[in-house]
């Protein structure tokens, strides 16, 4: 399978004229089985960046949102002006009460939208839990299963009900799996599940071990030292031909996968093109 993917949404952008950054994430997918969005920012950045890297939103034949937060649907009430009646696919609970508390100040990180305003203007949601096949080859994780003992999310994420807050494990964070000619092409959203919980999924239920390319947010800027040192130390051991790095991994953590993935790393900023 042919894959070509850009960058159109990340929180940098380089020698690209008339693109712009937002702190987001969006992919443009395009596949012999269609195209397809993979998430959508934060909603300042998608519509400007689709047109300066001439990316038809209107022959987007499915939308995917990796989770709930707002970085990663923003967009997508923009996009639906453009793509009309569309698939949605996303994880049953995109709609909950999302938070962040750090440093004392709570602030609503989850999707701005009500589903009836995004149904009304044509997004057709079709809800996942296990991993199940969009179009052939191309597949979403669903709920991924948390058996590190070390990757334990980011604390400062949580839900929030009558009694106060309580930790969101982000049951809903879900990745887009390709398995192309070239082995698994991974497309993170924010691998809130653990990115090392995320390769292994993927390589248990496509039983392909090897990765022709990872790339997307990995989390790791603001999770534990712990949690950060012994992913990093367990990403070296799987068999990765490229690894990309964007969005909520942070510069230090970055710059540690660099050092350890030396010619097999890239940086996946705004106009980032993956080909397979």
């Amino acid at each position: 399978m042919e894959i070509r993917a850009t960058v159109l949404c990340e929180n940098c952008v380089f020698f690209s004229s008339g693109a712009i950054a937002e702190h987001g994430w969006s992919v443009y997918l395009e596949t012999e089985q269609g195209n397809f969005l993979f998430d959508t920012g934060g909603g300042k950045a998608i519509i400007n960046n689709a047109q300066c890297f001439h990316k038809d939103l209107s022959k987007v034949k499915g939308i995917i949102l990796s989770h709930s937060h707002y970085d990663h649907t923003g967009g997508l009430f923009s996009v639906l002006d453009y793509t009309g009646k569309v698939k949605v696919y996303s994880h049953p609970e995109i709609f909950k009460n999302s938070y962040s508390v750090r440093n004392g100040k709570e602030r609503y990180i989850g999707i701005p939208y009500r589903r009836e305003v995004l149904e009304s203007k044509g997004a057709d949601f079709i809800f996942n839990t296990n991993f199940t096949e969009i179009a052939p080859g191309i597949m979403l994780s669903g709920e991924v299963p948390r058996k590190t003992s070390f990757e334990k999310g980011d604390t400062d994420l949580v839900l929030k009900n009558e009694k106060g807050y309580v930790q969101d494990i982000i049951i809903d964070d879900q990745t887009l799996i390709i398995n192309s000619k070239k082995g698994l092409v991974i497309v993170l959203g924010c691998s809130h599940s653990g990115i090392v919980n995320i390769i292994n999924y993927a390589i248990e239920k496509t039983g392909q071990k090897h990765i022709h390319a990872i790339f997307g947010g990995t989390h790791l800027g603001p999770v534990s030292e712990e949690t950060k040192n012994k992913s990093i130390e367990a990403l070296k051991k799987y068999d990765i031909e490229s690894l990309g790095t964007s969005h909520c991994t942070g510069l230090e953590a970055t710059m540690r996968i660099f050092r350890e993935f030396r010619e097999r790393f890239f940086f996946c900023n705004v106009g980032t093109v993956i080909e397979v």
